[in-house]
């Protein structure tokens, strides 16, 4: 059985980022086998794509394997090794520290957007405290959830060099066909606005703990056929993508 994740991403690496903040439209994309799942985050990243790649993730998730349902859920996530054995999914370890209990993680997100009917979005910051050097992060309008600490890493322990904005879906490709399990709405970013999925209001956060817009968009779909996304930029979303797609199609088979 051969398993790969699929992206459709836009991203921002080389300098020092302290932080990333974004407004992510919700969906609940159809997972189509149970062991897969479909998300759509914010990643913070240092260190190489080696071994001792320092991730932290945040966003919202359909894993039917992990939560038993369909429903798009409120996760965090967290590695130091490149997803070989640290760091692990929402409080099913120790390593991100709680300090909101009015936010559940893990919890389901309601309510989620339709096809061309209403559109919801989440707001969600990380951001480097410059005097204790956690990662926090931040859900809406100033509501803290909690923090991972600094001791848990060694390439962020210091900052990142790279952030990342989009979704990611795994294929499981045990026919010899392409996986159904659809990211974003399960429609392609070329449909626009109430049919494709969305980031809007992307920023960084710079050494002095400004937000400043993602200039210089980088853009990345690794099976557009399957996933596209497509980048924009103006006055009310600032910079912002759509991105998504329906898997397997006659274009990815």
């Amino acid at each position: 059985m051969l398993i790969n994740l699929q992206h459709a991403v836009s991203y921002a690496m080389g300098d020092q980022y302290y932080g990333a903040k974004a407004s992510l439209s919700v969906w609940a994309p159809r997972v189509t086998i149970g062991s897969e799942f479909s998300l759509s985050q914010i990643w913070v990243i240092s260190g190489s794509f080696g071994n001792d790649l320092n991730t932290i993730e945040a966003g919202w998730q359909v894993s039917p394997q992990l939560y038993g349902d369909g429903r798009p859920r409120f996760f965090t996530y967290w590695t130091t090794d490149a997803y070989q054995e640290t760091g692990c999914y929402n409080l099913l370890c120790s390593g991100f520290v709680q300090t909101n209990s009015k936010i559940a993680i893990g919890a389901a997100i309601s309510p989620t957007s339709a096809l061309n009917a209403g559109q919801f979005d989440i707001d969600l910051l990380v951001w480097k405290d410059p005097k204790h050097g956690h990662w926090w992060l931040e859900f809406g309008p100033g509501l803290l959830v909690g923090y991972w600490p600094t001791f848990l890493f060694s390439h962020l322990a210091e900052h990142a060099n790279m952030v990342q904005f989009g979704g990611e879906i795994v294929n499981t490709q045990s026919s010899g066909f392409h996986t159904s399990t659809q990211m974003g709405s399960g429609h392609f970013a070329e449909e626009g606005f109430r049919r494709a999925a969305y980031f809007r209001n992307l920023q960084l956060v710079d050494w002095d703990n400004s937000l400043i817009p993602l200039a210089n968009l980088r853009l990345l779909a690794d099976h557009p056929n399957c996933y596209s996304i497509q980048g924009g930029v103006n006055r009310v979303w600032g910079n912002y993508f759509y991105y998504g797609g329906p898997g397997r199609n006659v274009r990815c088979p």
